[in-house]
């Protein structure tokens, strides 16, 4: 991906010593215009990042992942279709704020993302990632989490919950809810390829979307939540344990 002009990679090792020029200057550097900024983080394929950008191409939006193997795929089908408004960005998300200056992003999708259910500072819902998000996200900027996860969706509604931060919309049904309107409707029936194979497994899927203001510290919520009994598809869970905070 070296010579594709949609993709930036920054590895861990390098961003350490060279500066990302480009923070704070997406909208005239790459996009050229005054468009919103998406992020998708850990966009894997980034199936969810290309098709977000064929419903709304007055919108920009960025897919973030370190494994580049994966993220070839929409990176390719973006150029092959002409899309001008979607980029990619291979690198560690934990150093996410060094691409990004404040206020640059005005929201986030946490599509499918890792439970991280052993280690509460690694999932993107946490307080240690909200604290990241703020440095960059406008004051009041959403956060959208679709998820197959109990164990990750319980967190985040504690997580919330605790920091009484504004929540928009929850359900545990994302596809059977008949709250949705159709133009909600028409954003979250993008299904990824890992999406479809859990809905043909039977498994819910779960979609919290919720506001991030900047003021007030944020605590990380002080409950043992059940773990899920699986990682992710046909594969079972590691852990012995039955819960974890």
């Amino acid at each position: 991906m070296a010579s594709y002009e949609n993709v930036f990679q920054y590895p861990y090792s390098v961003v350490e010593h060279v500066p990302f020029e480009m923070q704070g200057h997406w909208h005239e550097q790459y996009f050229h215009n005054q468009n919103p900024i998406v992020l998708e983080l850990g966009c894997g394929k980034g199936e969810y990042t290309v098709e977000l950008a064929k419903l709304y191409p007055d919108t920009n939006f960025i897919g973030v992942d370190i494994k580049g193997a994966r993220m070839w795929t929409g990176a390719t089908q973006a150029l092959n279709e002409g899309l001008k408004n979607v980029a990619f960005l291979r690198t560690n998300i934990e150093i996410i704020e060094r691409f990004f200056a404040p206020d640059e992003v005005q929201e986030i999708w946490l599509t499918f993302s890792d439970p991280q259910m052993k280690n509460p500072r690694k999932r993107l819902t946490s307080t240690y990632f909200m604290e990241r998000y703020r440095k960059f996200l406008i004051d009041g900027g959403i956060i959208h989490l679709k998820t197959d996860s109990n164990f990750l969706f319980t967190y985040t509604s504690y997580m919330v919950e605790h920091n009484q931060l504004p929540v928009i919309f929850r359900t545990l049904d994302l596809y059977h809810d008949e709250r949705i309107d159709d133009a909600t409707k028409k954003i979250l029936s993008i299904q990824t390829y890992y999406e479809s194979m859990w809905i043909a497994r039977g498994l819910n899927i779960k979609y919290m979307k919720w506001q991030l203001p900047r003021q007030s510290a944020l605590q990380e919520p002080d409950v043992e939540i059940e773990l899920d009994d699986y990682r992710s598809y046909h594969r079972t869970k590691r852990s012995t344990l039955d819960k974890a905070k």
